[in-house]
């Protein structure tokens, strides 16, 4: 039980930038503080960095994995590709079950925007993703696929700590985005899967694109400053 709660709560941790990229995961602290022994805790860590969450460097321990321009560079030329491809699959696999723990999951993200609950947005945002991989079920696109939501996650942060009415207006259209997934899911349409997942990936894009890039310092303080 212990483990399970230590590896849940390393995970939205990571997911929610408490812990920051490229910091490293000290084994004393957490055994301490999770009360769990080194061993369960460093197993956790390999499940972890299978997943994609941490790296494991020798010499230098267990630390959050990095985003560096490398990295973010390949997830944006990757993700729409993929994101693509795994709804294509959700639309021919999807079970009655399935569809009814995905709709669990949407109606929990609902209610997470309207409570302007960040950690729940990012968790069942997250969580919806995931399950829709579940549903694609491929072997070969699924852990691709994971991986991509983890620097996903990380990486649109501003959407869900909208600042003007505009990103309100956007976040409610991805709730919206949500609910039309699980009905083209449900009748299996995958040329409008398709269609909206592309969508949904150019409503986030740009908020992405405003975490990484920050707003540049005026041309005139540049000037003055040289």
């Amino acid at each position: 039980m212990k483990k399970e709660h230590f590896y849940q709560d390393l995970k939205r941790q990571i997911l929610t930038l408490k812990l920051a990229p490229g910091s490293s995961l000290d084994e004393v602290s957490l055994s301490k503080e999770y009360e769990i022994s080194r061993t369960p805790l460093r197993e956790i860590f390999q499940r972890l960095a299978g997943e994609g969450y941490i790296e494991i460097i020798n010499n230098r321990g267990a630390m959050v994995s990095s985003m560096d321009y490398k990295t973010v560079r390949n997830f944006f030329l990757t993700a729409p590709m993929v994101y693509a491809s795994i709804g294509r699959l959700a639309t021919v696999n999807a079970s009655r079950g399935q569809l009814s723990e995905l709709q669990e999951a949407q109606d929990s993200f609902r209610e997470a925007v309207e409570q302007k609950h960040i950690e729940g947005m990012v968790f069942y945002n997250d969580r919806f993703h995931r399950l829709i991989g579940g549903i694609a079920n491929n072997p070969y696109l699924q852990p691709s696929y994971e991986r991509l939501l983890i620097d996903h996650t990380r990486i649109s942060q501003t959407f869900y700590r909208p600042s003007d009415d505009e990103m309100i207006k956007d976040l409610e259209e991805a709730v919206d985005h949500h609910e039309a997934m699980i009905e083209y899911i449900a009748i299996g349409d995958a040329e409008r899967m398709v269609a909206l997942t592309q969508a949904h990936w150019d409503l986030s894009r740009a908020h992405m694109e405003r975490y990484v890039y920050p707003d540049p310092l005026p041309i005139d303080n540049i000037a003055h400053n040289l």
